[in-house]
């Protein structure tokens, strides 16, 4: 789960990192009356979860509250990379010396830890490494240790950090330490001309896995920005990921899954259809109740024109999807007036069969192979819609 930059603000300051005050405003008057409370030059910050912020217009320094104002009037309700303004963060503006880059985030090619900095922030990273791959640092970080004094002086050493930047290291590994972070960046660290070191910006990703051990997480889902059918999705407790296709997706495996999708966006091409809507994986060992929250949820969608539900019987029998997709079309009704072709095998086959002959649904249509159930989803999708 990424957060916003005022997020990643707060948590940097609950453990210690030197951040510059600031708070959020959600109208050009709020902006005002923080700009007035922090005095002097502040600095108004579209919060939106992307890069090119600055590019865009959503970052402005201003010298006064009647600036911050119509900064903020400006920033709000603009689309950045597909991106609604709905806040920005009003921020009391550094003295700025020089600029640099860290970040911890977890290596998963290395299944380690690692630190990265450079002595080159305030700039596209990525840009940064391909020109000079020399000026950005790669620090392996043991997960038994951890980030201490000492491992901070390496990595002062190796990016040419100033030696002031050691506490505020050590504190951006707390933070990703105890917050169960992935990624945990500033760009930039600063080093004001007073001799201070502050996180002017910061980007933190938490790992949505352990979100039973971090009850305080949960505040940071924003609803504005949230796509509803994902929001619901994750409400019922499904793996749940929108697409851009108009083919619904319904399988159990991840592995079973992916391969579904890879079929059906064959198939949409051969057909003329657009592919994938979704990916929803209702898990191995799934009941009925699963089998209908995850149905309503594809169903829901707009642009959904037909269903594929892919299921090969193992922990999840047969006669339990059955079930389920019978009791989601009673319970959505009218709702439910897309077609689904379903491909049932494996586990109690037989039966789960027979439930959906018997239901003799008029929108459901039971197909024996993956590729051809894929195929008659895809051409559903394509028809004309009736008159």
């Amino acid at each position: 789960m990424d957060l916003f930059e005022h997020e990643a603000r707060d948590l940097f300051e609950r453990h210690g990192v030197p951040v510059p005050r600031g708070k959020v405003a959600t109208t050009p008057g709020s902006a005002r009356a923080i700009a007035v409370e922090l005095g002097g030059s502040v600095v108004v910050k579209a919060q939106v979860k992307t890069g090119g912020r600055g590019k865009a217009g959503g970052v402005k320094v201003v010298h006064s509250p009647d600036d911050a104002e119509q900064a903020a009037e400006d920033i709000l309700g603009m689309d950045i990379k597909g991106h609604r303004v709905h806040k920005v963060l009003v921020t009391e503006a550094s003295a700025i010396a020089e600029e640099y880059y860290l970040s911890f985030l977890l290596d998963r090619a290395a299944r380690a830890f690692l630190a990265m900095a450079s002595a080159e922030g305030g700039m596209d990273i990525e840009a940064v490494a391909a020109t000079k791959p020399g000026a950005l640092a790669r620090i392996p970080v043991d997960p038994l240790t951890g980030v201490d004094t000492a491992l901070a002086g390496r990595i002062i050493e190796a990016a040419r950090l100033p030696a002031a930047a050691a506490d505020a290291i050590v504190a951006l590994w707390t933070v990703f330490a105890e917050e169960d972070a992935t990624l945990v960046e500033v760009n930039p660290l600063v080093l004001t001309t007073d001799g201070t070191v502050v996180a002017v910006d910061g980007k933190v990703t938490l790992d949505a896995n352990a979100a039973f051990r971090q009850p305080s997480h949960a505040g940071f889902v924003d609803s504005p920005d949230e796509d509803p059918l994902e929001r619901r999705a994750r409400e019922s407790g499904l793996n749940y990921v929108k697409l851009d296709g108009d083919i619904g997706v319904i399988g159990n495996g991840a592995g079973l899954v992916m391969s579904t999708l890879d079929v059906v966006a064959a198939a949409a091409a051969e057909a003329g259809a657009r592919g994938p809507a979704n990916f929803l994986d209702i898990g191995g060992g799934a009941s009925a109740e699963i089998m209908a929250a995850g149905l309503g949820v594809i169903l829901g969608d707009e642009q959904v024109r037909s269903v594929f539900v892919n299921v090969f019987g193992g922990i999840t029998a047969c006669d339990a999807v059955a079930d389920g997709i019978v009791r989601a079309l009673a319970l959505l009704g009218d709702r439910a007036a897309k077609p689904l072709v379903v491909r049932l095998d494996g586990n109690n086959v037989a039966e789960g069969r027979r439930i959906l002959v018997e239901a003799a649904h008029p929108l459901v249509t039971l197909v024996d192979t993956m590729d051809d159930a894929a195929g008659a989803a895809a051409k559903l999708a394509a028809a004309e819609p009736e008159a």
